[in-house]
């Protein structure tokens, strides 16, 4: 019998998309439940770690979005496809997980005015740097893809955040034109390609 999947999370892309990208490349169904505040205040108390998300598969619950993305993309065939490999897709996450936190201060801040100027600051200290890295990381592996010759977590992972800055500064990767070619290539994958065309339209 197959496995069944529940991920919880809040009508956001957030900390979950990247897990629904995994199950949309894969071509895996999962209920996607969509939480507001008031539900989550009834339910936090019966999270592991009192967050979000939560994976439940067949009714088991696994919390913290990066070992979610990783037990997925073991599961799916998307980790790589040996020890080399999964050492070097966690590698490209993890170095998306740092710059997460250093937007952290960006998107907690209420005020407007100080947003922009906190996102100022970061686009040239933090998300510049980000991107050429990035950039040279995708010429140097020569494939196409970040690690290896196909469509893994590292690849999911940065063609969100990639989607994700270019909603924030359109046109931000288009002196990047490996990252430009490489969006493109994963626009393509056709299964990717159904679920953004179809997903909830959120505003994060």
């Amino acid at each position: 019998m197959s496995d069944t999947y529940k991920l919880v999370y809040f009508n956001l892309m957030g900390r979950a998309e990247p897990i629904r990208l995994l199950f949309a490349q894969a071509g895996v169904a999962f209920e996607d439940q969509r939480i507001d505040r008031a539900e989550w205040a009834t339910m936090k108390s019966q999270m592991p770690y009192a967050q979000l998300p939560v994976l439940e598969v067949n009714g088991v619950k696994l919390s913290q979005s990066r070992a979610i993305e990783r037990y997925l993309a073991k599961k799916f065939d998307l980790a790589g496809k040996d020890d080399w490999e999964q050492a070097k897709v966690d590698e490209m996450v993890m170095g998306v997980e740092d710059l997460l936190v250093k937007l952290q201060p960006w998107f907690n801040e209420k005020s407007e005015a100080k947003k922009i100027e906190i996102f100022r600051t970061l686009v040239d200290e933090e998300i510049v740097p980000f991107l050429t890295r990035y950039e040279r990381f995708l010429e140097a592996n020569g494939t196409g893809f970040f690690v290896g010759n196909a469509v893994t977590l590292a690849d999911i992972s940065l063609f969100h955040i990639f989607w994700f800055f270019n909603r924030l500064l359109p046109g931000s990767l288009r002196k990047y034109a490996g990252l430009t070619s490489f969006q493109a290539r994963m626009n393509g994958q056709q299964k990717l390609k159904e679920w953004i065309d179809n997903r909830p339209k959120t505003e994060a």
